[in-house]
């Protein structure tokens, strides 16, 4: 290899704590290029910053122009073998216009038209569904291959949230007469970057008794009582055994963390702001290996205190109106908006939610993160600006 040819390059500069710029530095420098080595010494300020400086920009994806692209979608993109899913993802707009969210984190936008199914496939990544508005559509998950048999089908509703660890067949399927939206959250990114993915297609088509939509599923059935663990339920798993966590019961635990705030007895992360993370009924864990879920009420006229994370986040505005304040941007939100968060970027807000645009009368945030990975290589760190 030669110099010409290198992808290194390397700029003798005067600057403080440099060598000083003479022929025989310049000339180490080619020698450098021509090894493919990189010193320590040039690199410093970008490799070892005093904090993080993410990749990724702060932005807002506004949920009424991702929804008209999707429905303009839906009726001139079929879903089938190849594409897979009719689905849309967010590209951050410092990430190279790839589709990524943030620097480990997918979210997308995926549209089911009336009577139609996605078809069978499994992947590694890890993967949810949250459900922002409409019903109707089930996902269909586990099964022992292609070739079928104890499939779990799950109905999706609003507010539900149906996490999927990776390497579990799936499908969805559209039982009603209207379009469905919701958002899918994914380590896709993460997994890229760290070559480790893998994908199988599965069935084409799904059973007729496959094809309805129960009221509860068996993981439902199983999991789904609060505090309560099934004896006969031995076999670890890699993500939770229970593939939906239904909106009643997520409304009811922040309603009630909220009234025993204003009885007196505290219960909220911070006066107004009241929270709740999915957790794994097995272990009190998160519900997926690399990605980390919840959800955040915010009262009417509260504003939370500015925090930092390291890792990053997405955020979907569930329910309510208020003012969303990350690093030096602020942005007015309403139902459906979608907004990142680097790392180290704090982010606060602020609840103007009413009557006329919120159930509970509060800012409602769903929020995935990449703690997990964080927290297992021992690099996750917050910080509350005061």
């Amino acid at each position: 290899m030669t110099a010409f040819d290198t992808p290194v390059r390397l700029t003798a500069v005067a600057a403080p704590d440099q060598p000083d710029v003479t022929p025989a530095l310049e000339e180490l420098y080619r020698g450098f290029e021509e090894e493919l080595l990189v010193p320590l010494w040039t690199e410093i300020g970008d490799l070892m910053p005093a904090h993080p400086s993410s990749k990724a920009s702060t932005h807002l994806w506004r949920w009424e122009n991702l929804r008209t692209l999707a429905d303009r979608a839906g009726h001139l993109v079929p879903v089938g073998r190849g594409g897979e899913r009719r689905a849309i993802a967010l590209a951050n707009p410092s990430l190279g216009g790839r589709p990524f969210a943030t620097p480990t984190l997918w979210a997308a936008i995926q549209y089911l038209m009336p009577g139609e199914s996605a078809p069978e496939h499994r992947h590694s990544q890890h993967a949810f569904r949250f459900v922002v508005e409409g019903s109707g559509v089930w996902t269909c998950v586990g099964g022992d291959g292609p070739s079928g048999g104890g499939t779990d089908a799950v109905p999706m509703n609003r507010g539900d949230f149906l996490p999927q660890a990776g390497w579990n067949f799936h499908a969805h399927h559209n039982a009603t007469s209207e379009p469905m939206a919701w958002i899918d959250g994914l380590d896709i990114p993460f997994q890229w970057t760290s070559e480790a993915q893998f994908f199988e297609f599965g069935r084409d088509a799904l059973t007729p008794e496959e094809c309805v939509t129960p009221v509860r599923s068996r993981s439902e059935q199983l999991w789904g009582h609060p505090g309560l663990r099934p004896l006969s339920a031995t076999h670890a798993t890699p993500g939770s055994p229970l593939l939906n966590y239904k909106w009643s019961h997520t409304n009811a635990a922040l309603r009630d963390q909220l009234a025993l705030e204003r009885a007196g007895f505290g219960g909220t992360v911070e006066p107004g702001h009241a929270a709740v993370r999915y957790a794994n009924p097995r272990t009190g864990g998160d519900v997926l290996p690399t990605i980390r879920a919840e959800l955040h009420r915010v009262a009417r006229g509260a504003e939370t205190a500015p925090v930092r994370e390291t890792g990053s986040s997405v955020f979907q505005v569930f329910d309510g109106s208020g003012v969303v304040s990350v690093g030096d941007t602020s942005w007015t939100v309403a139902r459906g908006d979608l907004f990142v968060v680097p790392s180290w970027e704090p982010v606060s807000f602020r609840s103007e939610a009413g009557a006329t645009d919120s159930d509970e009368g509060a800012l409602d945030l769903f929020r995935f993160s990449d703690a997990p990975i964080f927290e297992a290589l021992h690099l996750h760190r917050t910080q509350k600006d005061t």
